[in-house]
């Protein structure tokens, strides 16, 4: 073999760059495991409300640790910190959390930055409505969409009349192509905001090693991913990551100052108020009846007047007759706001500092410090409003309206409410990181609890170790003992440079990469088999060991090499168009393949050179009792039955086609889009059957979305047997609360049909199992579903003709390429 000292060194090196990256996953365990002992002392004994308020103490005081210790150096003069960020990488659904991709409002954006002109608004509002919807079908990008149907209405470079106004660089006279430019730099900036501000959220909000980036892929304009482990409470993150920190301070009426509003809102009221406050309703229904009563009625009530309603539900502390004292939910306060110059008094960044505080009794509060130039307009909107309510207006909801005893200098003030903790200090995070000056969305969101991660560490582990013995076992079994601990040790140098490498690239560790670890070991065997089949047959012809050992590694080597560059060009497709899990999958076989490809071709070789080179193992025969006379003189008559083979093939080619025309193809939510949930019961024996009548009986009966469709299957998680609910129900709602909705939607279907015992906080608990919780969830939004169907029959055609080509070009024959 030649090069042999080459192949060693690369073997040495990588194994040292392996080991180098491994062992910082040794030292990062270490440190939290030390951290899992001082959160267990810290609580023990200590008193807590419930497991969730426990678990909340716990993570505090372990996350305490781990602060305290992050920019100490632990190791090879790297920090905690750093050492955690070169450590092996899980995947979230191997350690539980939450994925998010936001996707900028691009239509917002586009109806934003045109001139103000009547015409032009109206021209831009139907070509952003049509690329809008046309994006969300095929998966383009809205901004292409968007130009191409601009010319197609009003003609070519008429956009610069559009957008010049508000463009920087931009006039009537420039081009289409310039205006897309500068549009193209005004999304960047757009989505570039946005990152910093959520990445600012996310940092004091406390998640250990977020993944946050910005996606560039076709199809993936102003989308911005986030990945977040440990999270238990998706909906709190929703509302954290895009609250767009809109502040405004508004002057307020008192309700005696418009009376005539109580006529027409008094209906839908089950609680009169007081001062600012009109009243208090409990219904979401009656919230927007009172609002469409309001204008209706609008030319009768003064023209500066602004309703807006209380962020939450508002509690009043009561004492009852029998002396205790309760908390009386009174409901969603109405609010009476007064414009000035149509709008609030006081708005934009006016947030020197914001934190979490508590006021006297203990009541939690977000205390803030304003700039100095907002400290004077503070000053002057208090003194003028002595003995009437300010209201403290965040991204159009009312956090609190406090009564004003006296002129406040100095900037300081406090948002009180009906706030818990965490309220306060999501929402001091929210004003610290800055105003989101773009809309939002969620377009795919995946949540995975704790304990399933956990199982499917365990299960995924379980697989490769599993899959490993028997491959091992296999290979002594077929070609004797120490033919197969090469094989095996190779395998074992192969598991190990795959974790290497993978680390190494700071990629993180999936299921699905387990699944293409464990595909690239299958793959590693199928070259020694080759390898040993071929050397098997050099000596039937009378070579002796050297000599069919030299001529089998030659001979199989073209083989093993076509094989596997097949299969790595295939997983550069995947990787490039693939999104996700596709990625890892990608990722972790084609690093699985080149370690497979230099450990059982070249590797072994080299060892089975060095002992021959000692006239040891001269004996080798690549045989045992069990396999040496395995298929020995069986002939087969191929071509003899190679008609029958046709028609047989034929006829079943003909029915999978009947079948594939008559029940099509069952896509999932990936390609359709729709929200899965899996979904485990305290009844193990529900039925999917049930579950599917009961979710679907309820969006018949609802008129929000009475056509969606509903379905559910059995399925075993790592964890235990569960049920997997599907429906695109109100997928394409851009309802901000959507999400909670459906969740509150299908929970109130299942404990409706008897299924489920479990209240809506503990359903949506992914740790809580009491009475039946979601397991899991998926959201994948319509844009996103067909961007994925465009990048898999991409990928699938790339791939045909990459290997069409490759077949073509190697061995000089179509007929070979065509029977892929």
């Amino acid at each position: 073999m030649q090069n042999k000292g080459f192949v060693k060194v690369i073997a040495v090196l990588l194994t040292l760059i392996c080991c180098f990256y491994l062992s910082f996953s040794f030292v990062t365990n270490k440190y939290e495991k030390n951290a899992d002992a001082y959160a267990t002392a810290k609580i023990k004994g200590g008193k807590y409300a419930d497991d969730n308020a426990k678990d909340r103490a716990f993570n505090d005081f372990r996350t305490a640790y781990l602060d305290s210790m992050g920019n100490e150096k632990v190791y090879m003069w790297k920090t905690l910190k750093e050492c955690q960020q070169l450590q092996i990488g899980l995947g979230l659904d191997l350690k539980g959390g939450m994925n998010v991709i936001l996707e900028v409002s691009i239509p917002d954006l586009l109806r934003s930055t045109a001139g103000t002109d009547k015409t032009v608004q109206a021209n831009v509002k139907e070509a952003v409505a049509y690329a809008d919807s046309v994006a969300k079908r095929n998966g383009d990008d809205v901004l292409d969409v968007f130009v191409g149907r601009y010319q197609e209405l009003y003609g070519k470079d008429k956009l610069g009349g559009a957008f010049g106004t508000n463009l920087d660089g931009i006039s009537a006279n420039s081009t289409d192509a310039q205006v897309k430019t500068a549009l193209l730099a005004k999304i960047e900036s757009a989505v570039s905001n946005a990152n910093e501000v959520i990445r600012t959220r996310i940092d004091r909000f406390g998640v250990a090693q977020p993944n946050i980036q910005i996606l560039k892929g076709r199809g993936q304009m102003g989308q911005i991913m986030v990945e977040m482990p440990g999270i238990k409470e998706p909906e709190r993150v929703r509302k954290l990551l895009t609250g767009s920190a809109n502040l405004q301070f508004w002057e307020t009426y008192s309700a005696a100052e418009v009376s005539g509003l109580a006529e027409v809102v008094n209906g839908h009221l089950q609680i009169p108020g007081g001062g600012s406050i009109v009243g208090y309703t409990r219904s979401k229904e009656d919230t927007t009846a009172i609002m469409q009563a309001y204008h209706a009625n609008k030319a009768s009530l003064p023209v500066d007047l602004v309703l807006a309603w209380s962020v939450k539900e508002e509690s009043q502390t009561m004492r009852t007759q029998d002396g205790k004292v309760e908390n009386v939910v009174l409901g969603y306060a109405l609010y009476t706001l007064k414009a000035k110059n149509g709008g609030p008094s006081m708005e934009g960044d006016v947030i020197k500092t914001a934190k979490a505080d508590f006021m006297e009794g203990s009541k939690p509060v977000v205390s803030m410090t304003m700039t100095n130039r907002a400290s004077a307009e503070w000053a002057k909107l208090t003194e003028r409003n002595v003995g009437k309510s300010v209201a403290i207006v965040l991204d159009g909801y009312v956090y609190s309206a406090p009564n004003v005893n006296e002129k406040i200098a100095g900037g300081n003030s406090q948002i009180s409410g009906s706030f818990t903790i965490d309220d306060t200090r999501d929402l001091s995070n929210v004003l610290n990181s800055g105003r989101m000056d773009v809309k939002l969305t969620v377009v795919q969101e995946e949540t995975v609890g704790p304990s399933l991660g956990e199982a499917s560490i365990t299960a995924g582990l379980t697989a490769c170790v599993f899959a490993l013995v028997l491959l091992m076992i296999f290979m002594c079994l077929a070609y004797g003992i120490i033919p197969g601990m090469v094989a095996n040790c190779a395998l074992l140098l192969n598991f190990f440079f795959t974790f290497g490498v993978l680390t190494s690239f700071q990629a993180a560790l999936t299921m699905s990469g387990i699944a293409g670890m464990v595909l690239s070991l299958g793959m590693a065997v199928d070259a020694n088999v080759l390898i040993y089949e071929r050397i098997k047959e050099e000596l039937k012809a009378g070579k002796n060991i050297k000599t069919a050992l030299a001529d089998g590694y030659g001979n199989a080597f073209s083989a093993i090499f076509d094989s596997n560059l097949t299969s790595i060009i295939t997983a550069v497709i995947l990787y490039n168009f693939g999104t996700g899990p596709i990625r890892g999958f990608a990722l972790t076989l084609g690093i699985g393949i080149a370690a497979s490809f230099f450990t059982a071709v070249w590797m072994t070789r080299i060892v089975y050179e060095h002992f021959l080179k000692k006239d040891k193992w001269t004996k080798l025969t690549f045989t045992t009792p069990l396999t040496r006379n395995f298929l020995a003189n069986t002939k087969v008559k191929f071509m003899e039955k190679g008609k029958k083979s046709v028609i047989a093939f034929g006829v079943f080619m003909l029915i999978c086609v009947a079948f594939l025309g008559i029940r099509g193809l069952s896509k999932g939510i990936d390609f359709t889009g729709g929200r899965n949930y899996v979904i485990e019961f305290e009844d193990k024996n529900t039925k999917p059957e049930a579950v599917e009548a009961a979710v679907q009986a309820a969006v018949k009966a609802d008129t929000k979305d009475p056509d969606a469709a509903v379905n559910a299957i059995s399925v075993v998680t790592a964890e235990s047997r569960c049920v997997r609910l599907t429906t695109n129900y109100r997928i394409n709602d851009t309802d901000e609360n959507i999400d909670d909705q459906v969740d509150q939607f299908v929970h109130k279907a299942l404990k409706d049909a008897g299924l489920i015992k479990a209240e809506y906080d503990v359903f949506k608990d992914r740790q809580n199992k009491t009475g039946g919780s979601i397991v899991s969830a998926q959201k994948v939004g319509s844009s996103v579903a067909a961007d994925m169907v465009k990048g898999a029959i991409i990928s699938v055609l790339f791939a045909l003709v990459a290997i069409f080509l490759y077949i073509l070009v190697r061995f000089r024959n179509v007929a070979f390429s065509i029977g892929l």
